[in-house]
Formats: C-alpha cells, structure tokens, sequence
C-alpha cells in the first residue's frame, strides 16, 4: 500500500475538495478538507475519514492513523500551519 492507493481509496468513498496524505509505511497522515465537515462533530469528522481505510487497517497494511478534517474556509486559515513537508 502507498500514498496513491490511499488516496484512491478516499477519493473513491468521499467527496473532497483537497486531501493530503502521507505514509512511512505503517503510520498515515491525512488531511481531508470539504465543507461536508462544517456540521459534523468531531468524532463523526474521523468516522468519515477512517471507515474507508477499515479494511486496509483491519488487514495490517496501515498501522496507525492520523487525521486532520478542515471545511475550506478553515483551511484557508490553516494551511500554512498544517501542510505535511
């Protein structure tokens, strides 16, 4: 598994505006951004993003997860400060 399949798998379940993804191998990093996360607790935000990488995780190809959600006007704010390097 890497950083495009990853990718596929969330762009193929959810509908995002920008999404960021990076992984070592075992540990990923996501940044999703979408306004479908305005109205959305936080637990919920995570929820969305985690469940299509279940099966990735469940099968051992992803160790850990990290997410980050953003509505687009959020981002606009944070990007600067969030943007993985």
């Amino acid at each position: 598994m890497d950083v495009t399949d990853i990718e596929n798998l969330l762009n193929q379940q959810l509908t995002l505006d920008e999404l960021h993804v990076t992984f070592d191998g075992s540990q990923c990093k996501v940044i999703a951004v979408a306004d479908m996360f305005d109205d959305m607790s936080r637990v919920k935000k995570q929820q969305t993003v985690y469940a299509p990488l279940a099966d990735a995780i469940n099968q051992g190809q992803i160790h850990a997860v990290t997410i980050k959600t953003f509505t687009n006007a959020q981002w606009q704010r944070e990007k600067m400060f969030n943007m993985p390097s």
